[in-house]
C-alpha cells in the first residue's frame, strides 16, 4: 500500500488542495496519513475521512521531527509498505500516482525515489540533486533530462517536496534527523542512507506540482535562521572542515552586507550562524 505523507503547520487549506488531487487521480488503496504540527489549527479536524488519519503532534516537531512521527507510525503498521512524502503545497500529477505504485515493482532495488516536480506555470522546479563534496556544492538540477525510455535515473539526493521510500529495503525505520528543525534535512536523509549502500534516484515519470516559497516565506527572519544553521550543519556533516570555514565565513560576510537594507534577512542569518557556532564551536 502507499501512505501518503504530509507535515502540517497552517496549512489546511493547501492540504485540501493536496488531497482533492489525490482522490482525484489515484485509482488503488492508499492511506493520507497527516501530521499536524499546529495543533492549534482546529480546522485540521475537518480533513478527517476513512482515507485520512491525524496525528496530532504535542508540539511544532519542525519537518523532520514530523516526518518521523508519521513515518514511525506507519512503519509499525506496514514496514513493507511505500511511503510518499508530498509537502502541504503540492498536487500529484495525473496518472503519477498508479506509476508510482508499480515502480517499486519494477525496480526493487531503489530505496528512495524523487519525483519531477514543476511550478504551476509548467517551469520544471525541481529535476534531480548531485553533491560535490570537495567544493560543498549543492546542485539542484532543473533543466529536465532527455526522458525517452528512461524509468529513473541516480540521483546523490532528492528533494523532500516530494520523495517515496521503499520500506521494504530498510532493516530498521528510516529517520530524518530532528537536529535539522527544516532545510536540507532531505539532502540529509539522502546522503546518509546513501553511505550506507541504500539506492537513491528520480523517476521523470512521477510527477508533481509544487507552488515554491508559499508557506516558508511568511517570515523571512525565521527562514533564514533556521536554513543557515541547517546549511552550516549541512557542511559539517557531509562536507571538510575546510569547506564548512570557507562558507560560514562567505555566510558572515554576506549577512553583515545585507544588514542596511535587508535586516530580517541579515538578522536571521547571523542567528543562524551564533545557534550553529553555539552549538558547535570547533568549525576545522
Amino acid at each position: 500500500m502507499i501512505y501518503f505523507l504530509t507535515v502540517n503547520y497552517y496549512s489546511t487549506d493547501w492540504i485540501t488542495q493536496l488531497l482533492a488531487s489525490i482522490e482525484a487521480n489515484v485509482s488503488f488503496s492508499y492511506r493520507f496519513i497527516l501530521v499536524n504540527n499546529s495543533p492549534s489549527e482546529l480546522s485540521v479536524a475537518d480533513l478527517k475521512r476513512e482515507t485520512v488519519e491525524i496525528i496530532n503532534s504535542p508540539d511544532n516537531l519542525g519537518f523532520g521531527g514530523g516526518c518521523n512521527l508519521g513515518l514511525n507510525w506507519i512503519y509499525d503498521r506496514d514496514p513493507q509498505g511505500i511511503v510518499w512524502l508530498v509537502n502541504p503545497d503540492t498536487t500529484i500529477a495525473p496518472n503519477s500516482s498508479d506509476r508510482a505504485a508499480t515502480f517499486f515493482k519494477d525496480y526493487p532495488e531503489i530505496s528512495i525515489l524523487g519525483s519531477l516536480v514543476y511550478e504551476p506555470s509548467g517551469k520544471v522546479w525541481f529535476a534531480g540533486g548531485q553533491f560535490q563534496r570537495e567544493t560543498g556544492a549543492i546542485v539542484e538540477t532543473k533543466t529536465l533530462k532527455s526522458t525517452k525510455n528512461v524509468a529513473y535515473f541516480p540521483c546523490d539526493w532528492v528533494s523532500g517536496c516530494s520523495l517515496l521510500i521503499h520500506l521494504k529495503n530498510f532493516k530498521n525505520c528510516p529517520q530524518f534527523d530532528p537536529e535539522f528543525f527544516i532545510y536540507y534535512e532531505d539532502f540529509d536523509f539522502c546522503r546518509r542512507y546513501a553511505e550506507k549502500g541504500h539506492a537513491i534516484a528520480l523517476s521523470p515519470e512521477v510527477q508533481t506540482i509544487h507552488h515554491p516559497s508559499s508557506i516558508v516565506n511568511r517570515n523571512l527572519y525565521l527562514k533564514y535562521k533556521y536554513s543557515t544553521y541547517s546549511y552550516l550543519l549541512t557542511m559539517q556533516r557531509h562536507a571538510s572542515g575546510f569547506v564548512l570555514f570557507v562558507r560560514l565565513m562567505r555566510l558572515l560576510f554576506h549577512a553583515i552586507a545585507l544588514l542596511g537594507f535587508k535586516p530580517n534577512v541579515a538578522i536571521g542569518k547571523l542567528e543562524g550562524i551564533a545557534n550553529f557556532l553555539t552549538r558547535s564551536p570547533q568549525v576545522s
